[in-house]
């Protein structure tokens, strides 16, 4: 077909970058039925950091979502040379992970557990046959292996130009050797880009600019937070014994991987310490099929092991060495979605590597998101919105950068906390904790105390029971028996206010929020499919304002959600002050004694009942108490002005000494336990957009039993008439000497059925307890009369751990505790 390369005045949708991602979505879009398609690239297609990629495609990754990206992309690119007449280069030639030492091969089973979660053909092997499967490999200090025979490689200048064809012959118009030079907004939305060929108004404009998104974002006044550093592989000689359908090998206890190349070997890895290249705003231009100078000192810790693994290398030759930039974010997750500060600007950037394999699933989830308004799929842990203004700081993300890339290949150590770019966000009363011994971890920027320990201990990790285990526990009897203070001054917080904020909240929040004053309603807020995109608390603080509480992660994201449903119409604002009021959690039996002395306010249960909130005075200060609880205990939230936080910090404790009540402090690691014992959900592990209330034994939330609509509540009650494909249930495990961490296969009746959202060890109940998904082979609903029936085991770490499970929580199931 003819192909018009007059330049464009407007389109339906403008992507900027020709990459592998860029393509993508201009690919998937017109595949949807969007054919004025146009897009830039400022140089050539595959010219900036998709051309000098690897091209590994392994499918198994952290999550059941992230997994089914990368086995479309597989899909896709095994046919799409049918489609297009172009190849792409890819071969099903499998993949085989070793491990040199036990903590990696407990990974490596764990690994193989998830896989047969997600469907995916994975076995664990032995060295011996990993030998037999990849025979230049050395095997002696290996202790085992897995072997994924879906793996595979394409190479990507290939894909990139199959893609594009396929676009074009859909409609698509392709303009190479144009830079974009500024974004077009109004009233909030993007209109269009002018380039250094012309200006085009465009109704979406997607940012695919690869490791220049950043810059191209600013241009928009849009945050992405990437960094470039230099990446590093070779490529040898022939070696005897390589063939075309050679395995990948991935040494990750050596940071090395291994592909085939015309007989020889791509020899690549991810370093313990990275090299961050220049900050985003200091890329060069132009900068087509380069690459950095080669850093032989450098690579020598990757070249070092990969001696190691393969022999053979001492005597073959090097003929390339490549040190190609590459973008990477600061939580290894890439970014996708709909730019939080301008409506109808899209990014997909920050690939981390993984670009290739992600390409084909990302550009379609993209598209979709473009197309329908909203993703179709679970796409919290890549969304654009769980970052803030400050993750956009270049010197934070060339420090964070530098570690998170070095990681790559690290043991994935349960609850492992990063350390570079820190402290960072702090509570008032920080200092304090770190007095007391608090050890910290990070969320949202905000250090939050995992737990306190004794002088000069730190955060161990490992597969079994931590040393950090004994203080929690410890934290844990205390809220069970007296009080506790938890510093949880990192939810996030926001204010919906104005004379439509009620009838907002109705259209968007599963609960009926038409309360008085004064009452905490618990709600979901859902997407059209029925699936979570917040779960909140929000108190009615006034006839037209309401505190809407979160998540640490989820402030932004649930701002943008309220504010995207507001009708032209509808007088609503919604302010974050998530910055601006500390919080404690005081929970515990003895609580309401601890708060009383120091209050003139009622406590009791008939003046203060559960689920309220009111203001109080509480020594000096003028706080908002609200009696809520996410421990399973009688307790309230205290909401407290910044400049009075430390000191109302300090009369909690002075009126435990002065009522000789035993006041202590406790971490996030007692919260997860003690929530765990009560079976209370969390957004982002056992709530997500793909799961509904009907799955997560919310139904209670919902007002199906008024006639006030909901986003989602048709889904909802489709769901509840023909009953769930999967039902989130609680456990106990059996044996007490194991420890459990999330993310662990379940077996009904020895046969794989589900998976383990999040799981603690329970102080309460001696034994590992949490939340799993349960389903059925069969695709029949998920009864209770199915979960009674059935007998329960886990897989932990290749071992099979006999467990109670049920729909109730294993811990006060009637909530005696929290409402005396």
């Amino acid at each position: 077909m003819s192909r018009d390369t007059t330049f464009p005045t407007r389109a339906q949708v403008v992507i900027i970058g020709g990459g592998v991602i860029g393509t993508s979505v201009a690919y998937h879009l017109t595949r949807m039925g969007w054919e004025d398609v146009v897009l830039f690239e400022q140089g050539q297609l595959s010219s900036g950091t998709t051309w000098h990629a690897a091209g590994l495609v392994g499918q198994l990754r952290a999550t059941e979502g992230g997994t089914r990206l990368v086995q479309y992309s597989a899909q896709l690119y095994e046919t799409l040379e049918a489609e297009t007449g172009l190849a792409t280069g890819f071969k099903r030639c499998g993949g085989v992970t070793v491990a040199r030492s036990e903590d990696r091969m407990v990974q490596l089973k764990r690994t193989a557990a998830s896989a047969a979660s997600y469907g995916l053909e994975c076995e664990l092997i032995s060295p011996e046959r990993a030998k037999e499967l990849y025979p230049p490999l050395f095997i002696d200090d290996l202790v085992g292996a897995i072997w994924l025979p879906g793996d595979g490689t394409a190479n990507p200048v290939d894909v990139t130009a199959s893609l594009a064809r396929g676009a074009r012959d859909q409609g698509a118009r392709i303009f190479e050797k144009t830079r974009v030079t500024a974004v077009e907004q109004a009233d909030g939305r993007v209109t269009g880009v002018v380039t250094d060929q012309g200006a085009i108004e465009a109704d979406v404009v997607v940012n695919c600019a690869g490791q220049w998104a950043k810059a191209v974002g600013l241009l928009a006044g849009v945050n992405v937070p990437l960094h470039s550093s230099e990446h590093f592989y070779v490529v040898t000689e022939q070696i005897d014994g390589v063939h075309p359908n050679l395995p990948i090998l991935r040494d990750p206890d050596g940071y090395t991987y291994f592909k085939e190349e015309v007989g020889g070997l791509v020899v690549g890895g991810f370093e313990p310490e990275a090299k961050p290249w220049v900050p985003p705003d200091e890329l060069p231009y132009p900068f087509e099929f380069q690459l950095l100078d080669e850093d032989w000192e450098h690579f020598s810790v990757l070249m070092d092991s990969a001696l190691l693994r393969i022999p053979a290398l001492h005597h073959t030759g090097i003929r390339k060495f490549y040190n190609g930039p590459e973008s990477f974010t600061p939580d290894n997750q890439f970014i996708m979605g709909e730019a939080p500060e301008l409506r109808n600007f899209y990014v997909g950037a920050g690939f981390n590597s993984v670009g290739i394999a992600s390409a084909g699933g990302a550009g379609r989830a993209l598209a979709e998101w473009i197309t329908q308004g909203e993703p179709t799929s679970d796409l919290v842990g890549v969304d654009i919105r769980r970052f803030a203004p400050f993750n956009g700081n270049n010197q934070w993300l060339r420090a964070r950068v530098g570690e998170i890339l070095g990681l790559h290949y690290e043991v994935p150590w349960p609850n492992r906390e990063l350390v570079s770019a820190r402290p960072f966000r702090r509570s008032p009363v920080y200092g304090h904790l770190a007095e007391k011994g608090a050890l910290f971890g990070s969320r949202m920027g905000w250090e939050r105390a995992n737990v306190f320990a004794p002088v000069g201990k730190d955060l161990t990790y490992t597969w079994g029971k931590p040393e950090w285990l004994a203080w929690s526990n410890g934290e844990q009897r205390s809220t069970r028996d007296a009080v506790t203070v938890f510093d949880e001054t990192s939810f996030g917080k926001l204010l919906v206010t104005g004379r439509h904020a009620e009838q907002l909240l109705q259209r968007l929040c599963t609960a009926d929020v038409a309360v008085d004053v004064g009452t905490v309603v618990y709600t979901g807020m859902l997407n059209m499919r029925g699936g979570y995109e917040a779960d909140i608390t929000l108190t009615r603080t006034r006839r037209d304002e309401y505190l809407l509480v979160t998540s640490s992660a989820s402030a932004i994201r649930d701002r943008v959600w309220i504010e995207r449903h507001i009708e032209d119409d509808e007088h609503v604002a919604v302010v974050d002050i998530s910055g601006s009021q500390a919080v404690f959690g005081v929970m515990g039996p003895r609580s309401r004694e601890l708060l009383a002395s120091l209050s003139r306010s009622d406590l009791g249960n008939d003046a203060f009942p559960f689920a309220t909130s009111q203001e109080i005075d509480l020594g000096q200060a003028w706080i908002r108490a609200t009696r809520i609880t996410y421990v399973g205990e009688l307790g309230w939230e205290l909401y407290v002005p910044v400049e009075f936080a430390v000191g109302v910090y300090d009369s909690l404790f002075r009126a435990g000494q002065t009522l000789g009540i035993p006041v202590s402090d406790a971490g996030y690691y007692a919260i997860n336990s003690k929530r765990l014992d009560k079976g209370y959900r969390a957004f982002g592990a056992e709530l997500n957009p793909d799961r509904n209330p009907v799955e997560a034994g919310l139904l209670f939330t919902c007002k199906l039993g008024t006639d006030t609509d909901f986003i989602g509540r048709d889904a909802v009650e489709q769901v509840r008439g023909r009953g769930p494909n999967r039902r989130l249930v609680s456990f106990v495990l059996e044996d007490p000497e194991v420890m459990m961490w999330g993310g662990e296969l379940l077996l009904r009746d020895g046969e794989p059925a589900g998976q383990v959202t999040s799981a603690a060890w329970s102080d309460t109940l001696g034994a590992a307890v949490g939340l799993a998904y349960l389903w059925r082979a069969d695709g029949e609903p998920v009864t209770a009369e199915h979960v009674k029936s059935g007998s329960y085991r886990f897989d932990v770490g290749g071992d099979r751990i006999g467990a109670t499970v049920g729909l109730k929580a294993p811990f006060d199931p009637g909530n005696d505790r929290i409402r005396v």
